[in-house]
């Protein structure tokens, strides 16, 4: 059975994490598989927004422990040179959306993974938890640089400390993810905002991307606004552009194509 599920519908690409005996814990293989399936979807035209979700009722419960307790098996220092830190940087680097929609548990490198993601959904009812203080270990997968910008030094230091879990709900009222939502309409939801994503102007989002992880850095305002005057002629020279315009002047909705 593969442990990543991969498929295109209507320009949007799944990826499924498929270990739901494991409450999709990732091992070696699985995270092969997803570095595979981020590689394909980004050489893919026809894709222009991924979404990553958990099969049945995890998204994931972090990195499997018997992996790293097996003599013959990889590292500490292999698993994340080799597994998490080529994810991440997919995930980075793709000039495409990557939204990620938690149900049910995303503990440890599952909730990092899941933030380094553009923009993170989840469900009300779903179980977040820093878990990595329970076993001695700090936060790994980029959890340490994510957080704290989205949630404040002292709200990501409580969390990591103390390794308390939080709902999806209290997740969103705390800004740590973009939205929560209802459990019987989440799926509903995610659908909405996909699809929506991948009849958008792909380019801009892509230098909307280039720009927002330019501000996570040492970038000063100067800096910020030379790069935003050049992102912006290059989103002007888009033929989404020329079709935004066009459509507004027309008093019609736009077709926007991702050129």
């Amino acid at each position: 059975m593969s442990t990543i599920l991969f498929e295109v519908r209507e320009q949007v690409g799944y990826i499924t994490f498929n270990r739901p005996e494991k409450h999709n814990a990732f091992n070696r293989t699985m995270s092969i598989a997803l570095q595979n399936a981020l590689d394909s979807f980004a050489a893919n035209p026809e894709v222009r927004v991924i979404y990553i979700a958990g099969n049945e009722k995890s998204f994931s419960s972090g990195q499997d422990l018997s992996e790293v307790l097996d003599p013959e098996g990889p590292s500490m220092d292999r698993i994340l040179a080799e597994h998490y830190v080529p994810i991440i940087e997919r995930i980075k680097s793709m000039n495409k959306p990557v939204v990620a929609g938690i149900q049910g548990a995303a503990v440890g490198a599952g909730i990092n993974l899941a933030l380094a993601c553009d923009i993170v959904i989840v469900s009300d009812s779903a179980t977040i938890s820093q878990a990595f203080i329970k076993i001695g270990l700090i936060p790994d997968c980029g959890g340490t640089h994510t957080l704290p910008r989205a949630i404040g030094w002292q709200r990501a230091a409580g969390l990591m400390m103390l390794g308390e879990t939080i709902t999806g709900k209290e997740a969103a009222n705390i800004g740590m993810v973009y939205k929560s939502f209802d459990a019987a309409h989440f799926n509903e939801e995610a659908d909405r905002i996909v699809k929506k994503l991948a009849n958008s102007p792909t380019q801009a989002i892509a230098y909307i991307k280039q720009a927002l992880q330019a501000s996570q850095g040492n970038s000063s305002l100067y800096s910020q606004l030379n790069l935003e005057d050049h992102l912006q002629k290059k989103a002007g020279s888009t033929k989404d552009f020329k079709e935004g315009i066009n459509a507004f002047l027309e008093k019609r909705a736009p077709m926007f194509k991702g050129e």
